[in-house]
């Protein structure tokens, strides 16, 4: 563990009504399926978040799912103060409610044209996330070559249609511009006016939210929800979302530990 992760977890022990704590959905809350409508949260992972939530000042999730399905994915509507950030930070769910901008006109362009370079291609999936559209390569019978195959006509179509791809684990997806996970969590930090800072996820899309903690001049602690499939700098690399889960209810116990004492 690093000086300044010890720094980061004891801020956020010591002052938690200060502390924002934001958690990636897939790969960090829930594990990594081939079918990406299959994915909910690690069981006991809803009541973990329950708990946390009434004990720190703010609770987030900054996703690329959309935001409702996040919420429904981890059965999280209860959770006490819970923010979820969706679409990278296009779209914002609180306390029921939702706001979000229009959908990018160029996205309907892009659907079709993923559906077109999908058509012929067995176990390549296109998931529809209306503010956003991602072609999966998981289920290919080769899907490291099958995603390399992809990646520069998928670039190619997001150029064309006013998008920015963000590539991940065995998925390229296409968004809007001008948002990411670093600009959403950022701007949440200021709103809050946070005193101390984490962040937990697992993929290439979560690198900007761990630089916006580096760069937040906060006492922060950046977090990797490891697998085998990339390997990522952070301060706290755990063992999937079973290990987020651990972390998340040893920072519960030390709160109300020093809450006790």
């Amino acid at each position: 563990m690093r000086a300044n992760t010890t720094e980061g977890l004891k801020a956020i022990v010591a002052d938690p009504a200060g502390a924002v704590i934001g958690l990636d959905f897939d790969g960090t809350l829930s594990p990594i399926v081939a079918d990406p409508a299959a994915a909910r949260i690690v069981p006991g992972g809803a009541e973990a978040l329950t708990r946390l939530g009434g004990l720190i000042g703010s609770l987030v999730i900054v996703t690329g799912r959309p935001a409702a399905v996040a919420v429904e994915y981890g059965s999280l509507a209860a959770v006490p103060g819970l923010v979820v950030l969706g679409h990278y930070g296009l779209e914002r769910w609180e306390a029921g409610e939702m706001a979000a901008p229009p959908v990018h006109p160029g996205l309907a362009e892009a659907r079709a044209g993923l559906e077109l370079l999908a058509a012929g291609l067995d176990g390549v999936i296109i998931e529809d996330k209306e503010r956003s559209v991602a072609v999966h390569t998981r289920q290919a019978a080769d899907p490291w070559v099958t995603l390399e195959a992809l990646r520069e006509p998928v670039a190619t179509l997001a150029a064309g249609a006013g998008l920015t791809v963000e590539p991940g684990k065995l998925v390229l997806e296409l968004r809007p511009p001008g948002i990411d996970k670093g600009v959403a969590l950022g701007a949440f930090l200021r709103e809050r006016a946070a005193r101390s800072v984490l962040f937990a996820g697992d993929d290439l899309g979560d690198l900007p939210a761990f630089a916006a903690v580096r760069a937040s001049g906060l006492p922060g602690v950046t977090v990797f929800s490891g697998s085998p499939e990339i390997e990522v700098e952070a301060d706290l690399v755990v063992d999937g979302p079973p290990g987020v889960l651990e972390l998340l209810s040893s920072i519960a116990d030390a709160i109300e530990g020093e809450t006790r004492g």
